[in-house]
């Protein structure tokens, strides 16, 4: 059945791809964005689509749409976009999953609610790889933590609202992800790694570049995101990890991206950011055996794809 559907944060990165994958579908889409970090060029293409439309909408703020299902994606998702204004980061997480479930409710209970959290649960993690039992290692007061306590609480009212009101909610934690629609001002690695070496800039390395981390194409990341929603009964409400579980380090990442670019850039050496995780790898055993998933497509593949999407934006 076609479904009608709310996305919020629908400009952004990931938001734009979950908005493509369910019209093509032939699903319905209200696409909410207040554009504080996402961009309305990422859904020009979308805009005559007669199952299309947009709202510009803080989801601080109450709303309310009839709809099957509610793809909460609001939250600046890059430390330098999060860190501007940390309070409103948190209160994007807190408020927002506030309102999207009071939307759901008002629906009805056949209204599901998907959550975008994140591998930012585990904070800098002393279990490796993170498994969805971990409860992470977070600074509740640290320059990260309006994002990693933010979603963390979002996660605790989720699974409580879904116990009270019996709402069905899925819980996706996301690890990093790349590919076209990033902003290439966003400041995570990827992007910056990328335009650093196409602008002929210094790649930007803090503290070593041994930290490692796991990079997961967009394309399997709105997969995983797909099956969860629409093929995990009403009762599955826990957390579950997407990302891809071949780890890198940050030095080995701009090896593959110079390789690909032919960048003669050289590296510029910077502290390490407070509380910036030293390693980041998924295990995604929950997903493979109650969604039969894993990615499809490995690092090199994906930056090349990611890296032809930055150049169209360079010409």
């Amino acid at each position: 059945m076609n479904k009608r559907t709310l996305i919020t944060g629908a400009a952004g990165f990931l938001g734009s791809h979950l908005v493509e994958s369910l019209l093509n579908d032939g699903h319905s889409v209200i696409a909410m964005d207040d554009l504080s970090t996402g961009r309305l060029s990422n859904l020009e293409k979308f805009k005559f689509n007669k199952n299309f439309e947009f709202v510009r909408h803080d989801v601080i703020q109450p709303y309310h749409y009839d709809v099957d299902q509610l793809w909460n994606l609001a939250c600046p998702a890059s430390p330098p976009a999060y860190q501007k204004n940390r309070y409103k980061t948190l209160m994007t997480s807190i408020k927002g999953v506030e309102n999207a479930l009071n939307c759901a409710r008002k629906n009805g209970k056949t209204c599901k609610v998907f959550q975008a959290s994140t591998s930012e649960v585990y904070g800098d993690p002393i279990v490796h790889p993170q498994v969805e039992s971990y409860w992470g290692n977070v600074n509740t007061i640290g320059p990260r933590s309006c994002y990693d306590e933010g979603k963390r609480v979002a996660e605790t009212m989720l699974t409580d609202f879904s116990h009270e009101f019996n709402i069905p909610v899925k819980i996706v934690r996301i690890f990093n992800t790349y590919g076209p629609n990033m902003d290439p001002n966003d400041g995570r690695v990827v992007s910056n790694f990328i335009m650093q070496a196409l602008l002929h800039e210094p790649f930007t390395v803090y503290g070593t570049g041994k930290q490692t981390r796991s990079f997961c194409y967009v394309s399997d990341l709105i997969s995983g995101f797909r099956k969860l929603m629409d093929e995990t009964p009403d009762s599955f409400i826990e957390p579950i990890n997407i990302g891809n579980p071949n780890e890198f380090t940050l030095m080995e990442l701009i090896d593959k991206v110079k390789e690909q670019t032919g960048s003669k850039s050289a590296l510029m050496f910077k502290d390490l950011p407070g509380d910036d995780p030293k390693q980041r790898c998924p295990d995604i055993t929950k997903a493979k055996e109650i969604l039969g998933w894993e990615p499809k497509i490995m690092l090199d593949e994906g930056l090349e794809k990611t890296i032809t999407y930055f150049k169209s934006l360079t010409k």
